[in-house]
């Protein structure tokens, strides 16, 4: 890592540690997904007929099945809405705020600030993924589901999985909030990708469509192949090259 990186991450590390909007996702995404997780999954067992029929397939499944289901489908849906909202701010904000401008007099390349932003950006969504992983296991110990079997075990890794691959799913809010220089391009970019994924799924071509095959995998690992689930990494890799050179090829006069 050169020197010029690692100076620009703890910048954007600190940056990120004192937003209120960071911190205010984290705990809304964490807390939000496993607690919603675990009211649902208390509601089924009651025999809760409203929830038992939105819980569709993952009604019939077993105790941890059935919790770890549905916390994979919130997350697929609200995870990615959250990570686009994060994202964005991230990189709009230096527009929102006018601090932009500033950034042309360092001796840092703005290639490598961007560059910055997105490490920074995966770092907190890894701790996301696995805060999130340890939380639904602590409740699903609480609930009285017992200690989980591999089977559990294995869906709880695809619900770790499922939140990286999702945090990676949001980076095309990082080139669009570079493009429109602001917030909200790159919002309602992860709004209209959450949308799009949804209608992919209602049409059966989920599997290939990278913003939901990784949903698609968490619940049912059978129905989606590693290429397809592959197209993810490309396409996020694809996203970072371009938010990148977005940020390198900014001018003051725009």
């Amino acid at each position: 890592m050169s020197s010029q990186l690692a100076v620009a991450i703890r910048v954007e590390t600190r940056k990120a540690r004192a937003s209120r909007v960071v911190l205010g996702t984290t705990l809304l995404l964490v807390a939000g997904v496993a607690l919603l997780s675990a009211t649902m999954q208390l509601a089924a067992d009651a025999g809760n007929e409203q929830v038992l029929a939105q819980l569709g397939p993952l009604a019939d499944r077993d105790s941890w099945g059935r919790l770890v289901g549905v916390a994979s489908q919130i997350t697929a849906a609200g995870g990615l809405l959250a990570f686009g909202v994060v994202l964005s701010w991230l990189i709009g904000r230096e527009f929102a705020d006018a601090t932009i401008t500033g950034l042309f007099a360092l001796p840092i390349k703005r290639s490598t600030i961007a560059l910055a932003k997105l490490v920074t950006y995966f770092a907190w969504t890894t701790l996301i993924a696995l805060g999130l992983g340890i939380l639904v296991a602590i409740l699903g110990l609480a609930l009285g589901l017992g200690l989980p079997d591999a089977s559990a075990i294995a869906a709880l890794g695809r619900l770790l999985a499922l939140t990286l691959l999702t945090a990676l799913l949001a980076l095309p809010a990082a080139w669009v909030a570079t493009l429109g220089h602001g917030l909200l391009p790159g919002i309602a970019t992860t709004v209209t990708t959450l949308i799009a994924a949804q209608v992919m799924v209602v049409a059966g071509t989920g599997a290939w469509f990278p913003p939901a095959a990784p949903a698609l995998w968490a619940v049912t690992p059978e129905t989606v192949t590693a290429a397809q689930l592959s197209l993810v990494p490309a396409t996020s890799l694809a996203f970072t090259v371009l938010t990148t050179k977005a940020w390198a090829e900014l001018q003051l006069d725009r």
